[in-house]
């Protein structure tokens, strides 16, 4: 069996987070492996607390993870500090994790914001360079580019930018062009566009976990990056539409809904 590791932040509410990403890695088929960096008192409403683990322990777990189970594909999500992540990065290059996808979470579904200001640039300078691929959303890509990202050419140019920090490539995602929704991908050499039919509002607690961690476990099964984008958009889209109505906000998405996607 093939195995993915998550580093991330646990969301109590089971929408996002290191929840999310086990559900995607469990339903791709991958025996998922996870890394907790924060831990929140979240639910589909918001972020009522946040609170970082210490960075000794991150690196414990890393370590721990890593020296004993083999690695064939690692994600990252919540890290909130300059601290954190400089600790993580140590960690991938360590042992050498990888491939390895970048998901630069910053905001909650419902605007908390996740990573201190000061923490932003250290993302881009210590594991943008590390990174297979980065998948922020267009709010994400506009703060770590420096510009603003509405359109599709100014996606291109958003991850143009990023790419030139160091990873090998960038998929901008969630850009409203007429009734679909684009994510841009960009590796260095060229375009290419991942068109979706808009879904209904209010269904994507954890959409942003799923998709980056559903490309991460495809990689772990051996698929290369466009075709484990494509699966992935396949996932998300079926575990949007399938949101189930669990709480009183934003539903979160439904991964499992990929294994029901014959029936």
């Amino acid at each position: 069996m093939h195995t993915a590791l998550t580093i991330a932040g646990s969301d109590s509410g089971g929408g996002a987070g290191i929840q999310a990403d086990l559900k995607a890695f469990t339903v791709l088929g991958v025996f998922g492996c996870s890394v907790i960096t924060a831990i929140t008192a979240q639910n589909t409403s918001g972020v009522l607390a946040a609170e970082e683990l210490g960075v000794e322990m991150v690196r414990r777990q890393i370590d721990a993870v890593a020296s004993d189970i083999r690695i064939d594909a690692v994600k990252t999500g919540m890290l909130a500090s300059i601290g954190m992540i400089e600790t993580v990065a140590d960690g991938l290059r360590r042992h050498g994790l990888r491939p390895y996808v970048c998901d630069p979470v910053m905001i909650a579904k419902s605007g908390d914001p996740l990573i201190h200001d000061d923490a932003v640039a250290a993302l881009r300078e210590k594991l943008f360079p590390l990174a297979d691929l980065i998948t922020p959303n267009r709010h994400e890509a506009a703060r770590l580019a420096g510009r603003k990202v509405e359109t599709l050419d100014d996606a291109r140019a958003a991850a143009r930018a990023m790419q030139a920090s160091g990873a090998k490539a960038v998929i901008v995602k969630g850009i409203a062009a007429g009734d679909r929704i684009v994510d841009v991908f960009f590796d260095g050499s060229g375009f290419t566009e991942y068109p979706a039919p808009a879904l209904p509002a209010g269904r994507s607690h954890g959409s942003g976990c799923t998709f980056s961690a559903a490309i991460t476990a495809s990689l772990a099964n051996g698929l290369d990056l466009p075709s484990a984008i494509a699966r992935a958009k396949e996932l998300i889209a079926l575990a949007i539409e399938h949101a189930p109505a669990v709480g009183k906000g934003i539903r979160p998405v439904n991964a499992l809904a990929w294994l029901d996607r014959r029936s």
